[in-house]
């Protein structure tokens, strides 16, 4: 039986990339179900394509091969294929991408080079390997085909690497960064609920926010609706991250001073609601 494909990109959807791509997959593998992540990453952004990787890992079959692609270098990366200790295989360029997923799912057993002839598209287009070798490597996988085939093995230890967002975590203090932002101008940080508990502020009624260009003051709460219109909250997000929000119409992002994705946060507590 054909494994599923999960695909991730940065692609959007104003041009004919993802379906491009989604008709190569069904032409080789015409019995595997593709699943889109998301083709919405912020675009040329490698780490929170791959920490959406991550995120998502529990909710992936686990017989998936997963395909992403965000790609900077376009097409100058190695096009790699990777076993994990736990069996999950994984095609996208050698540029950190898969990192945080193969670590999460025990690190690398195998990785391979794509260059097996017979299933690369020629020609190559070289700002388009999404289409010509990777999603082909992934329908060649998907289709039941071995891993090995698709060209020389690399040496797990030459593999690109991120490096992982941790915050600094000081009693009543949290010195941390905006992961990402979403379409409603909430605010994700690298905090998680461990990090919020070490630093005292599940404690606190009320926790500063503060910006290198605004400040605010807000509350943990449970759900969006806890919040007034206006107010401030945080939030623990489906993913596991603390997120800062406001009650509709307003916007967490541009209140905090139009942050953006790398911007830091200090969380402080406590002092009164504002």
């Amino acid at each position: 039986m054909a494994r599923p494909i999960v695909f991730l990109s940065d692609f959007g959807y104003r041009n004919e990339w993802v379906g491009i791509c989604h008709s190569v997959i069904t032409t080789s593998a015409p019995e595997s179900r593709i699943v889109d992540l998301s083709h919405g990453v912020p675009p040329l952004d490698v780490r929170a394509g791959a920490l959406l990787l991550r995120d998502s890992r529990r909710f992936l079959p686990p017989d998936a091969v997963v395909l992403a692609v965000v790609d900077p270098s376009v097409g100058s990366d190695r096009d790699l294929a990777v076993e994990t200790q736990r069996g999950r295989l994984l095609v996208g360029p050698d540029n950190g991408l898969l990192d945080f997923l193969w670590t999460a799912d025990g690190g690398v057993a195998h990785a391979h080079e794509i260059t097996l002839e017979r299933i690369i598209l020629q020609p190559v287009a070289p700002s388009f390997h999404a289409r010509d070798v990777l999603a082909p490597a992934a329908a060649f996988l998907a289709g039941g085909g071995e891993l090995s085939e698709l060209g020389p093995a690399a040496d797990p230890g030459s593999l690109t690497r991120l490096e992982f967002p941790t915050p600094t975590v000081d009693r009543e203090k949290i010195e941390c960064e905006v992961l990402d932002l979403n379409r409603f101008g909430n605010v994700l940080l690298n905090v998680t609920t461990g990090d919020f508990e070490q630093a005292g502020l599940h404690q606190a009624e009320a926790v500063a926010i503060d910006s290198t260009g605004g400040s605010a003051t807000a509350r943990k709460v449970s759900t969006y609706t806890d919040v007034q219109p206006g107010a401030w909250g945080l939030i623990v997000d489906p993913r596991g991250w603390l997120c800062v929000i406001r009650g509709n119409p307003a916007n967490a992002a541009e209140g905090l001073g139009g942050v953006q994705p790398g911007d830091p946060i200090w969380l402080t507590a406590p002092r009164p609601l504002s």
